[in-house]
């Protein structure tokens, strides 16, 4: 058995909170995987000392993977080991709140001349002939309608 690299050693707390975890049926599939990995590679528990294959074999995963959040725990700790980094949006988001609630009111006014009700293309048109908002996809209009519930039934306009 080779020496390894990065050794993870548990806290009685640590290890409560991690059996506490697995009982829990709120905690993601990625979350109990790793809790598993981290109780099997504690070198704090009693019985033998577990490889990364043994380790992996036990829990059912590759043994690459019980060396990165092995090395995870060991350099950026066990909270982050166990739950990952804190995710940041991306992007930005295209539209302000208030944007999106000028689009809304555009999709609410009666159609224009010509036709029965507001469409997706005839929306991105319109918003860039009125310049209320920067031009846009109509992929965006399209997700920033559904996110906000607006539908022909419910808009008095249309």
């Amino acid at each position: 058995m080779s020496t390894k690299q990065h050794i993870v050693r548990l806290t009685t707390a640590q290890r409560a909170e991690l059996k506490a975890l697995l009982r829990r049926n709120g905690a993601s599939a990625l979350e109990h995987r790793r809790a598993r990995i981290l109780l099997a590679a504690d070198i704090g528990r009693p019985g033998p000392k577990q490889t990364d294959a043994a380790v992996a074999a036990a829990v059912n995963v590759d043994p690459r993977t019980v060396a990165r959040v092995r090395a995870v725990c060991a350099t950026e700790g066990f909270a982050v080991a166990l739950h990952g980094h804190a995710r940041s949006r991306q992007t930005p988001p295209k539209l302000t709140c208030g944007q999106e609630a000028r689009l809304v009111a555009l999709a609410c006014s009666p159609p224009p001349a010509g036709h029965a009700r507001w469409s997706v293309r005839l929306l991105a048109e319109r918003v860039v002939e009125l310049t209320a908002l920067p031009p846009v996809s109509r992929e965006l209009i399209r997700r920033t309608l559904k996110k906000t519930g607006s539908s022909p039934g419910w808009c008095s306009g249309g």
